[in-house]
């Protein structure tokens, strides 16, 4: 691998679950197209790859010092401490500070150039919250506030939508899946979908599918809220007075949208034909589906940032945390993916 492969910065997510090993296990095997460093306390890792019989060596490296390149079973550390000692599977309020700490950290570095990516394992938002960081939605909601930007878009895409932009690809069907909404209660969805907001969604979500997936022309198929899309106002109104309006305003400037879509058949092979992404108006109406096409074999993407960001699929997995089962597929794809993006955007930034 080049010494200039892109840096990726990879948060180790909350101590008490799995993403320590899925960190330790990303420095195993073959390695992701970049050079990896964690972002989390070392001691936490020694621990955790001791208790799993995980032989990898830990480079501990002052936060933003030059990452060296990859060398099989050793994993480059750029410290956090802990607030408290962790113990898998029990979470710890107290060590709150440090989950937010290491994505302080990996965001610092991205934005002075010391990384080229951030890539993130999963923290526990009910534990941030309960040790007092009130409004705490995620790590999309945190990202776009510590970026100051108004406005991001989660998306997760299964590991084919990596390469089914390149001539020639012949594997299975990508799926994209972007959301109008994210961590909200369902009784405050229908509010949060405004005619401004969506667009200002459908906007990112378009120009960074030409950005870092390489799209020419993007075919994005939305959905409506209500179930059947309203059936035509009798099931609710949304789609009438809010979805539709804003749909023909972004076609009339050459935006390529399907929809509103009734999401029951919008899944579906005939549906999905030709489409680049999907637009799902709140987390659940979208994510299940993807989850059940390709769950480990996907990753998280935020749109709509000034910085390359991806992370897993999946939540912190407390039950399986220090039992060596945990499976760091998701995290290997939202590597590449982070890397494959990076390495987009700088080409294009060369151009």
């Amino acid at each position: 691998m080049p010494p200039t492969a892109p840096v990726l910065a990879v948060t180790c997510g909350e101590p008490a679950g799995i993403g320590p090993e899925l960190m330790l296990q990303l420095a195993l095997g073959e390695p992701p197209p970049a050079r990896v460093v964690a972002v989390g306390d070392p001691t936490l890792l020694a621990e955790r790859a001791e208790r799993l019989g995980l032989e990898v060596g830990l480079l501990e490296l002052q936060p933003g010092e030059p990452v060296p390149a990859v060398r099989p079973g050793v994993l480059p550390v750029w410290p956090v401490a802990l607030r408290e000692p962790s113990r898998p599977g029990r979470l710890d309020v107290a060590n709150a500070g440090y989950v937010l700490e290491t994505l302080d950290v990996a965001i610092a570095a991205c934005r002075q150039g010391q990384a080229d990516a951030m890539v993130t394992a999963p923290l526990h938002k009910g534990v941030i919250l309960d040790a007092g960081h009130v409004g705490f939605r995620g790590h999309t909601e945190y990202l776009r506030d510590a970026c100051g930007v108004d406005e991001v878009v989660m998306m997760l895409a299964t590991d084919s939508a990596l390469h089914a932009a390149q001539p020639g690809w012949q594997g299975g069907a990508a799926l994209r899946v972007a959301l109008a909404t994210t961590h909200l209660p369902l009784r405050e969805v229908a509010d949060a979908i405004s005619a401004t907001s969506l667009e200002r969604i459908l906007r990112i979500l378009h120009a960074d599918l030409i950005r870092w997936f390489g799209v020419a022309a993007p075919r994005i198929a939305v959905c409506g809220l209500n179930p059947h899309a309203g059936e035509g106002g009798h099931l609710g109104r949304e789609e009438i007075e809010v979805i539709a309006p804003c749909l023909e305003r972004l076609r009339k400037q050459g935006f390529v949208l399907d929809g509103p879509l009734p999401a029951d058949t919008l899944f579906t092979p005939r549906h999905l034909a030709g489409v680049d992404a999907v637009l799902a108006m709140y987390h659940d109406q979208g994510l299940p589906v993807l989850k059940y096409a390709g769950f480990g074999r996907a990753a998280n993407i935020t749109l709509g940032l000034p910085i390359v960001r991806t992370s897993v699929d999946h939540g912190t997995a407390l039950d399986l945390a220090g039992r060596g089962l945990a499976d760091a597929g998701s995290l290997r794809v939202a590597a590449a993916l982070a890397a494959e993006m990076a390495c987009r955007g700088s080409a294009a930034a060369t151009s």
